[in-house]
């Protein structure tokens, strides 16, 4: 942590994970000497709470970042890709949140838990990349059982809420159950694909050209990323489910060694970034509404898993708003601190 306090501007600031960061920002033990706080030409004007006092929100602009140590973007892909270079012409450094720059080898992929050592490399670009968070998740779990006996393969299939589609969704989500719920059929379209109240869309993201979407390329590729493990056997289902918050995932995996479900339990438990919710028979489990405003990786349901050698089965639930994006990018911003 640095002895000075640091300048901060976040980047989004009025949107759901946005507000998020400020939110963290202030339970952190990042010293702020001030904060800067930037938003999209139509949000220019609002204000938003911050230590108990109303800050002004303006748009980016030429010198926007002239000064601050450090932003945080929690903006989508293309409004990264079009402000970070400006951003670090300036003199800051970046910390985003956003897919654009997480499949880049020269920008640090980081789950501050897992991997804070790659750090060190965020000169290359002045930049830092925080993963999708069903990613951020599987690698928090996924991390103590490689230490412990290796990992030959995993499967996990995400259930994923509307509110990772941004707020758009939340209100289609809310839109939608409310005609249902009053016999009319929703109105087509929407901020996703297809009607999503009481229904399940096995569609995050687009599809790609070998069939997967950009959600399970994400979830393949940046734990391989996170753990240094490139040759890792993952496969990934994501699904989109009516739930308003909380990402979900069921994990089956196969490690290199031995390694029964009491002692995956006993790991995960003093795993940092981990809480352990498994007493099924008492109905003892994780699920999204127990994630919500928590920063910890609920994990229950872990059992062998029958269909292969040294398989183990786990259940995961974690607050996308929370770890999954805004918590994840304040750790980082913490450990980058002492760098800059």
């Amino acid at each position: 942590m640095p002895t000075r306090p640091l300048s901060v501007a976040v980047l989004g600031a009025t949107g759901q994970v946005g507000r998020a960061v400020i939110e963290a920002l202030g339970e952190s033990a990042l010293p702020l000497d001030a904060l800067k706080l930037l938003a999209s030409p139509r949000s220019a004007g609002a204000t938003l709470e911050v230590a108990g006092e109303e800050a002004r929100v303006a748009a980016p602009a030429e010198g926007s970042f002239r000064g601050v140590d450090l932003a945080i973007f929690c903006t989508p892909a293309e409004v990264s890709r079009a402000w970070a270079p400006r951003a670090r012409a300036e003199g800051c450094t970046v910390v985003d949140g956003s897919p654009a720059f997480r499949q880049e080898p020269d920008v640090p992929l980081v789950v501050p838990e897992v991997n804070a050592e790659a750090l060190a490399g965020f000169r290359a670009r002045g930049l830092v990349a925080s993963p999708a968070g069903p990613a951020i998740a599987l690698s928090l779990v996924l991390a103590p059982l490689r230490a412990a006996a290796g990992l030959a393969r995993v499967e996990v299939a995400t259930y994923e809420p509307a509110s990772s589609a941004g707020h758009r969704a939340v209100e289609q989500l809310e839109r939608e159950a409310a005609d249902l719920m009053n016999g009319r059929e929703p109105e087509a379209g929407g901020a996703l694909p297809h009607r999503i109240a009481f229904n399940v869309v096995p569609q995050v993201g687009a599809v790609l050209p070998d069939g997967r979407t950009e959600e399970e390329r994400a979830l393949e590729d940046e734990p391989r990323r996170i753990l240094g493990l490139p040759g890792l056997r993952l496969g990934a289902t994501a699904v989109r489910v009516p739930v308003f918050y909380g990402h979900a995932a069921a994990v089956s995996l196969a490690t290199e060694r031995p390694l029964p479900p009491a002692a995956a339990r006993d790991l995960l438990r003093k795993a940092p970034g981990v809480k352990i919710l498994d007493e099924p028979g008492q109905g003892i489990y994780p699920m999204p509404m127990l994630a919500v405003n928590d920063d910890a990786v609920l994990v229950g349901r872990i059992r062998e898993g029958r269909s292969q050698e040294r398989g183990l089965s786990l259940f995961l639930v974690s607050d996308n708003l929370r770890k999954g994006a805004a918590t994840n990018l304040v750790q980082i911003a913490e450990r980058l601190a002492g760098l800059l």
